[in-house]
Formats: C-alpha cells, sequence, structure tokens
C-alpha cells in the first residue's frame, strides 16, 4: 500500500486542484472529445490522426520546417529501413538490437526499421569528398522512426513505437563549434517562446568513464560553456552527465502544470566521426575529422533504455533475470546484458554508450541481500540498495517526470 501525506489542509487543497487539472488536460482524453487522434490494437504504439488532428500536426511540421530553412538547414529524407550492417558499424547493433524492428528477406539478409537518423546521415556525408567551404553542413530529417517500445510502456503520445523527431545534424569544423552551439540555443529559444515555455539550460560535462582524449573533452567543454555565456540566459553545470562520446547542453522546460520536462538537446559526437572516418578537405588539402552537433527534441519519458541489468558471475544471472522481470512489470525498459565475452568494465561503457539512465550491476551480495548496486547514467555510484526500495524510488521519478538522478 502507498500514501500520500500533506503538513495541513491547504496542501491538500492545492494537490486536489492539481490532479483535478491534470486529468481535465490530459491529452488522451482531449484527443478523443476533439477527434484529434486515437490508438488501435491492430498497430500498438502507432497514433491515427484524424482530420483535425493532422491539421494541428501539419500546421506545427511546417512551423518547424521553415523555421530550420531560415537558419541554413537542408531538409534530407532518408531511408526507413537499413540492412544490419550499418547498425553494427555505428555500434547500434550490439547495446540497441533488442529495441529495433527487424525483418529477413530472401537470401537471410536482416533488416532493421531505424530507431534514429544518425547513421543515416553518416552515410550520406561519406558519400563523397568533402570540402571545407562546404562546412558547415546542416541536415534536417523529418521522417519516421519507430523504437520496439514494451507494450505495458505504451502511454498515449508520451510513449510511442512509431514518432518523427524533431531532429538535426550539423558537420562542422572545430572552429565553427562554437558559434553554431549559439545559433543552435537561439533556435531553440525563438521557438519556445512562440509556445510561451519558460526554459533553463544545464551544461553536462563528462562522464566517467568516456571515450576520447581529456583534451579534446576539456576543449568541447569549454566551447558549449562559452556558448551558453554568449547566449545569456539562466544555465547550470550538471558535472558527469555528458554522454560516454560527448558532453551536451540539455534545455529543460516547464508545461502547462508547472512540471519540469527535458526536451532540446544540442549534443556533441565525437565517436560517430570516427566509426565512420568522416573527413572533409581542408584549406592546405590536408584531411581532418569533422565534428557532429547534434540537435534533437525529445521528452524524458520517451527514453528507450532506462536500465540496463548487469549479472557478475554465472551464479548471478538467475537473481538477475528476476530484477529484469520485476521492472519490466512495473513498465520500465529494462535490458540484460549478459554478454559472456564482455568484461564488467565494456559492458558498463556500452550502457553509458547507449545512454541508459541507470545501470543495475548484480553479483553474489545483491543475490543474497535482494538487492542491486545502482550507478546513474553519468557514472556516478548511488550504491547497493534493495530492490523493492529502488523500485519504488524510479517510480516516483518516473511518474512524475523528476529529472532529478539521485534518489
Amino acid at each position: 500500500l502507498s500514501g500520500v501525506a500533506f503538513p495541513g489542509e491547504k496542501e491538500v487543497q492545492e494537490w486536489e486542484k492539481e490532479q483535478e487539472e491534470a486529468r481535465r488536460r490530459d491529452h488522451r482524453r482531449i484527443g478523443t472529445d476533439q477527434e484529434l487522434f486515437f490508438f488501435n490494437d491492430v498497430s500498438p504504439g502507432s497514433c491515427f490522426f484524424l482530420p483535425k488532428g493532422a491539421h494541428i500536426y501539419n500546421t506545427l511540421t511546417d512551423f518547424i520546417k521553415s523555421e530550420y530553412r531560415r537558419r541554413g538547414f537542408s531538409e534530407v529524407v532518408t531511408p526507413t529501413l537499413y540492412s544490419t550492417a550499418l547498425w553494427e558499424r555505428s555500434g547500434h547493433w550490439e547495446h540497441y538490437s533488442q529495441n529495433m524492428f527487424t525483418v529477413t528477406t530472401e537470401g537471410s539478409q536482416r533488416y532493421a526499421l531505424k530507431p534514429m537518423n544518425c547513421p543515416a546521415h553518416c552515410v550520406m556525408f561519406e558519400q563523397r569528398v568533402r570540402s571545407w567551404r562546404e562546412l558547415p553542413l546542416r541536415w534536417a530529417d523529418f521522417g519516421a522512426l519507430h523504437r520496439n517500445e514494451l507494450s505495458g510502456a505504451l502511454g498515449g503520445l508520451t510513449r510511442v513505437r512509431r514518432f518523427c523527431q524533431d531532429d538535426a545534424h550539423i558537420f562542422c569544423t572545430p572552429e565553427q563549434l562554437e558559434q553554431e552551439i549559439v545559433s543552435c540555443l537561439e533556435f531553440t529559444r525563438s521557438v519556445y517562446r512562440v509556445f510561451g515555455f519558460s526554459f533553463h539550460c544545464l551544461l553536462s560535462t563528462r562522464p566517467t568513464p568516456c571515450l576520447g582524449e581529456p583534451e579534446q573533452w576539456d576543449d568541447a567543454e569549454q566551447q558549449l560553456e562559452r556558448g551558453l555565456q554568449q547566449f545569456g540566459e539562466r544555465w547550470e553545470l550538471n558535472p558527469g552527465d555528458g554522454a560516454f562520446y560527448g558532453p551536451k547542453i540539455d534545455v529543460q522546460i516547464r508545461d502547462a502544470l508547472g512540471r519540469q520536462h527535458q526536451c532540446a538537446t544540442i549534443q556533441l559526437d565525437f565517436q560517430l566521426p570516427i566509426r565512420f572516418q568522416l573527413q572533409y578537405v581542408g584549406v592546405h588539402r590536408c584531411t581532418t575529422a569533422a565534428v557532429i552537433l547534434c540537435f534533437v527534441s525529445r521528452p524524458l519519458w520517451l527514453s528507450p533504455a532506462q536500465i540496463s541489468v548487469i549479472p557478475v558471475g554465472g551464479s548471478s544471472e538467475a537473481y538477475s533475470r528476476q530484477v529484469v522481470q520485476r521492472f519490466q512489470e512495473a513498465g520500465f525498459m529494462v535490458d540484460l546484458n549478459d554478454n559472456a565475452g564482455a568484461t564488467l568494465n565494456k559492458k558498463i561503457r556500452w550502457a553509458q554508450l547507449a545512454q541508459y539512465n541507470y545501470i543495475f550491476v548484480v553479483g553474489d551480495k545483491e543475490r543474497d541481500g535482494s538487492s542491486v548496486s545502482v550507478r546513474s547514467r553519468g557514472g556516478k555510484q548511488l550504491g547497493r540498495r534493495p530492490m523493492e526500495e529502488v523500485l519504488k524510488e524510479l517510480m516516483k521519478l518516473r511518474d512524475s517526470r523528476s529529472n532529478d538522478e539521485d534518489f
């Protein structure tokens, strides 16, 4: 059993008012009442937009496309289905394949529907030799993405299997990076103002462990910080919460009910240019590695990688599967990393690369104590805790749409 307690009657009334307001503004009820959209079991997690809903959808799409064009972005159109060879090359297949829809064609060739646009844009960049004169190269993509979310985790438009992500990638030189960052921040501000959103920024720095040289990280973080200072809006330092392959700026907004959500992300990607050997011919005819700046809008609750469970030793594998099942039953996106050929450190690194919010390490001590050892996405160790306690706390964070990682 669970309950909610308040200091006094005033707080009770405020809470009840908030709950009623949340029910009144529930987008699923509004979508049905106003005949905007609906869902059907013939395609779980994929929305059917009725004429009125399609009008709103297309109006918003036209608006954001016009804003991209004003800022020098070119729209590209990329395939939806790719050979798994692409996902192996990008690194997604090893740690993300369970979240992808796959098909097998004649000749046993395997393909997968794309869950993100990054590898496709890398293929487009490497299609021919690029010159420094072409950079920065700004590409926006509005293609449909598919992610194999668990059926129990689906919830209206906030957790779906098919969606179009407002997603762009900028290929630029290191010297161009700071100005591109400022331009992305100004882009974000101008769009949020149209909808009346207030926001603030977080500078998420290098996690431990991370890929790349320390000097590369120092330079990238300094450029992000200079961009934020030049931007002039409120920002805070968020140490250790960068991606495994590069630092980022997370933009947090407040909705009509005052709830805080992480939406836009401006992220530096060091690793895809390395994996795809993306280069351009410089001023003096030398070839230089490009930098990718990924500009994405995605609410926190759409995360397809919430928990990675890593067993330590064969005797703990059965218990680790119990942990996975327990959290899946509660609606979390949980994956078991039971790759016997990988070391513990490698499993943790891949979990961080895949941006799992939490990593559970499970060994004999955890099995004997019905507990899990928890690490946050940024590499912070939250310690060994009872499994049921962790489940309860993570449900609070998820259901309240909190951006906190500590609990």
